[in-house]
């Protein structure tokens, strides 16, 4: 479900109606949009790419540094139960890539996850951190307008103003198109890892 463009706001942006193109259609470009946009911006958020349980100490491994501290709160998503919740953090000094909460259940090797799941400090997520941001609604607006043009086009392709057809749309140019919207919220440390 959306969370910073709503589906009228899509709509209005594109002067179609409802009965052209439904809120569910227009709902998946948004969250696809989201989906590409939110991960680049700062954020308490740290990727998960393994888990492992132990005595009833679950060890969560972070791609990058965490940034976590003991007694915080933490969404954790994208793994499988009983690791999947709301948690508080019981050690954060194992390593910076690791972090450990209680989990009451029988011991799990550790195990890679791909794609990587997420952890994120709770209420502190980019969807909540940018919910009213004007720059990144607008990068938001633009990617998902990207996206219907590139559906509804004949064959994926967009013809220009002088009916040369342009580049495909939606290659990694359309992030750089809108980089410059989301500059002063963009996670360096992404650009790394």
């Amino acid at each position: 479900m959306p969370n910073i463009v709503t589906a009228s706001q899509l709509r209005s942006v594109l002067g179609v109606s409802s009965a052209l193109v439904s809120d569910a259609t227009l709902e998946s470009y948004i969250d696809t949009a989201e989906a590409v946009i939110l991960p680049m911006l700062v954020a308490n958020t740290s990727g998960i790419n393994a888990y492992e349980l132990v005595d009833n100490v679950g060890y969560f491994h972070t791609i990058r540094e965490h940034y976590f501290v003991e007694g915080q709160s933490v969404v954790i998503s994208g793994v499988p139960a009983p690791f999947a919740g709301t948690f508080t953090i019981t050690d954060d000094k194992l390593l910076p890539t690791v972090f450990t909460v209680a989990i009451t259940n029988a011991d799990v090797e550790k195990r890679a996850i791909i794609p990587a799941g997420k952890a994120y400090l709770s209420g502190y997520n980019a969807e909540s951190l940018y919910a009213s941001t004007p720059a990144v609604e607008n990068a938001v607006l633009a990617v998902s307008t990207e996206i219907y043009q590139s559906r509804t086009a004949v064959g994926g392709v967009i013809d220009g103003a002088d009916f040369q057809v342009q580049p495909y749309r939606l290659s990694r140019g359309l992030l750089q198109r809108v980089t410059g919207l989301l500059a002063p919220y963009i996670d360096v440390e992404t650009m790394v890892n």
